[in-house]
């Protein structure tokens, strides 16, 4: 795989709570410098972002309901569709763990199906897969899969575990080879990046992308 190559499957990441506008503007730099495809930020940031990646290919992705998940539908709903009018191509959702441990699986299915609608834009879902047993990871992929969600995603990065190469290879196995699985949370490195992608992941979510692409050749 060659430097763009990857380049193009990456969502560059600033997403920790004090990230200001100075390393809003930083990032969209470092996207523009390596040729990443996305650029994934805080609700907040969508304007930011967006001004500073004008002229570029890259698209800026927010995030929703971000780490935890627990807001209620309507206030995800909304959500959705004030970052997709600020200028978000896509949104990456955390679902309401709560929910689904609760066995409330059409309330789950339901809430993200109403994300989708207000939002007209791709939308990932997070499952966060540190807090789910295996039947509930499986479970959460098909429901986001019937909701109609554009991809599946692992983690948040603010968890208390991140991507493993064990859950990218289970995400990709029940969703089928369509749906988008979303590698995120402790991708670091290229052998970390290759891992993933070799297990089935069709995106990965860092915020070392400048890392993980220097250590290819630049053709």
């Amino acid at each position: 795989m060659t430097r763009r190559e990857l380049a193009l499957l990456l969502d560059h990441s600033v997403l920790k709570p004090d990230a200001d506008l100075t390393a809003v503007r930083t990032g969209a730099a470092l996207v523009r410098e390596w040729g990443v495809r996305f650029y994934c930020v805080q609700p907040w940031a969508i304007g930011p972002a967006v001004d500073a990646l004008r002229g570029s290919a890259a698209r800026v992705v927010a995030v929703l309901s971000f780490p935890h998940g627990c807001d209620a539908a309507a206030v995800k709903a909304e959500a959705a569709r004030a970052a997709a009018a600020a200028g978000a191509a896509e949104l990456d959702m955390v679902m309401n763990v709560g929910l689904l441990k609760s066995g409330e699986a059409d309330r789950v299915r339901d809430e993200i199906a109403a994300v989708i609608r207000a939002a007209r834009v791709p939308v990932k879902v997070i499952l966060e897969t540190c807090l789910l047993t295996r039947e509930e990871k499986i479970l959460a992929c098909r429901l986001a899969r019937d909701a109609g969600a554009a991809f599946v995603k692992t983690s948040t990065g603010f968890g208390s575990a991140g991507a493993t190469v064990e859950d990218v290879r289970l995400l990709r196995e029940t969703v089928g080879p369509t749906l988008g699985v979303k590698a995120a949370g402790g991708i670091r490195t290229l052998q970390d990046a290759l891992a993933m992608l070799e297990a089935g992941a069709s995106r990965l979510g860092t915020s070392a992308s400048d890392a993980i692409l220097g250590a290819l050749p630049a053709t």
